[in-house]
């Protein structure tokens, strides 16, 4: 491995994104978006925070942080391949 592979690995490594982290967040600040503003998802996050902020959307909201429970991992796993792509090429 030369030193331009090995720089390559070093930085995605440092901007690749834990599954652990994304679903601790999920599990305290779901309401919030927390998750999703920590996988660059800006607008849905968003999204769940103004749906959290009002009665009806609590509901909804509710529904759509279960349903994360369920798409975090291939959440997590495309936006590494992307930066890996990025970055490695």
């Amino acid at each position: 491995m030369n030193d331009v592979d090995l720089k390559q690995m070093v930085e995605y490594e440092d901007a690749k994104k834990s599954l652990l982290v994304t679903y601790l967040l999920w599990a305290f600040l779901a309401g919030f978006g927390g998750h999703r503003f920590y996988l660059g998802k800006t607008g849905t996050a968003v999204g769940q925070l103004i749906c959290t902020l009002s009665i009806v959307g609590l509901v909804a909201t509710f529904v759509w942080i279960i349903v994360d429970a369920f798409l975090i991992p291939g959440m997590v796993r495309e936006l590494n391949r992307d930066i890996r792509e990025r970055i490695i090429g």
